[in-house]
């Protein structure tokens, strides 16, 4: 087993164990217990009373934060015509169409953090699925990244925009900000996070939907969450 190390230590000193803080309370520990030398981030785990071998019991899309991830993200549109220019125009990293496709394919190509696509460009991509699957890369419709709207795609993801989906556990994690952002900004995030995931409850969705929320950061402790805080 993994020995703790001394700020490791110190800083789960600083949690109650078993207590569910008030979301503000759980944010300033977050910042008090990060561990990290550098600019740690800060992430959510929200567990589900959901059922994910059932397909109406499984939740999928995304956000843009009201003060982004702080996390710049490089960006692959494989658009052609009107929609390459526009995602030019509004920042793109990479744009392009068949000729991106072959690089990815043939040269490994993968200096990005998101592909956005439009429709037509997706039979052609359905035969990297089985790179792309697996790494998260590959756009679909209910996360914004098959679009014929390549400008606000771009700008949503420039901006701050996280996915989310739940795993085989029901657990959903996500990106919610830097361990540098003021409380209230983290506050913030994390406030329009959990209205989207409470207002997403699938209607098929049996008892209590929240069973537990938790934060913490790169290197630090997790921290449970009051589940009060949330309006449900």
């Amino acid at each position: 087993m993994k020995k703790k190390s001394k700020k490791y230590t110190e800083a789960l000193s600083k949690i109650e164990k078993g207590k569910s803080y008030p979301l503000e309370e759980a944010v300033k520990l977050v910042k008090e217990t990060s561990t990290s030398k550098f600019d740690g981030t800060v992430e959510i785990a929200v567990r589900l009373n959901l059922d994910t071998k059932k397909n109406d019991q499984q939740l999928r899309g995304a956000i843009v934060l009201p003060h982004g991830t702080g996390k710049s993200k490089k960006v692959l549109v494989l658009a052609k015509g009107d929609a390459a220019k526009a995602a030019v125009d509004a920042g793109a990293d990479f744009v392009g169409d068949v000729d991106m496709i072959n690089k990815i394919e043939k040269e490994n190509f993968f200096d990005f953090d998101v592909i956005i696509a439009t429709p037509e460009m997706m039979p052609m991509l359905g035969k990297l699925g089985k790179v792309l699957g697996p790494k998260g890369l590959m756009p679909n419709p209910k996360t914004g990244t098959v679009t014929m709207d390549t400008k606000k795609a771009v700008e949503d993801v420039k901006k701050g925009r996280v996915e989310y989906r739940t795993d085989s556990y029901a657990n959903v994690h996500a990106l919610v900000g830097k361990v540098s952002f003021d409380e209230d900004k983290l506050v913030d995030n994390i406030r329009t996070f959990m209205d989207v995931i409470i207002k997403s409850k699938p209607q098929a969705a049996k008892g209590t939907y929240l069973k537990n929320v938790s934060i913490a950061s790169t290197m630090g402790p997790g921290i449970k969450v009051d589940l009060n805080s949330f309006d449900k």
